[in-house]
């Protein structure tokens, strides 16, 4: 069995294990207990009563936080000349056509989203094999794939996050850093959760959100009641 650091004692002699917390009240006990020396993420992992192998029970969606992931989000806009100067307005840090196919078909993927147009998803559809395993593939269910190329880049930068169910019926997200205020930790994980909640499929049966669990990196699982989004 392993042996538990000074750092992950301390940590746990903070809080009670088998407690399940409020969202606020676990926002500030996940901040209590983070002792990188760096900033670390605050995440969600929330198991759904689904069964993601069936197409009517897929749970995926977009929301904006409300205070954004605390990361800087870097943004290319796939698009045609006519789009650029737009593109470039909103903040995009790489904008183009070709030149990016190309770059990406060679194996860069240095970007967290990805903005493109209908008229040209020919093109980047071809790239699949490498954008698909990265999770940078644009999609219109995301917001990705527009004419409105402006409020597509304004989105991302701002905080706009996409999450999906996996194959064990969880969703993994990034709600923020643990420099953040408790009180916006725990009004990002609110919009996450609501917005989740919201997508329950008409064919899920039984109690939807099983559990939620919320941490930081290293940091030891707070559990989150789950009476109020049921």
């Amino acid at each position: 069995m392993a042996t538990l650091t000074k750092k992950r004692k301390a940590s746990e002699a903070k809080y009670d294990a088998t407690k399940a917390y409020s969202v606020t009240d676990a926002s500030k006990v996940v901040k209590d207990i983070t002792t990188t020396k760096f900033d670390a993420s605050v995440d969600l992992a929330i198991r759904l009563g689904v069964d993601p192998r069936k197409a009517n029970q897929m749970v995926r969606g977009t929301v904006t936080l409300p205070h954004g992931t605390g990361k800087t989000m870097r943004v290319l806009a796939i698009v045609t000349p006519d789009k650029e100067a737009e593109a470039k307005a909103a903040g995009a840090d790489f904008v183009g056509l070709d030149e990016y196919i190309e770059k990406i078909k060679g194996g860069w993927t240095d970007v967290d989203v990805i903005i493109t147009m209908p008229s040209v998803m020919g093109k980047v559809g071809a790239l699949g094999r490498v954008l698909g395993p990265r999770g940078l593939m644009p999609n219109p269910k995301t917001g990705t794939v527009t004419m409105d190329i402006g409020k597509a880049v304004t989105d991302a930068k701002g905080g706009k996050i996409d999450f999906k169910v996996d194959k064990a019926g969880i969703i993994h997200a990034a709600i923020g850093k643990a420099s953040f205020d408790a009180e916006k930790i725990a009004e990002n994980a609110s919009e996450l959760l609501q917005t989740i909640v919201k997508l329950k499929p008409s064919s899920a049966k039984g109690a939807y959100v099983k559990s939620i669990t919320m941490s930081s990196t290293m940091s030891p699982g707070i559990i989150i009641d789950t009476k109020s989004f049921n």
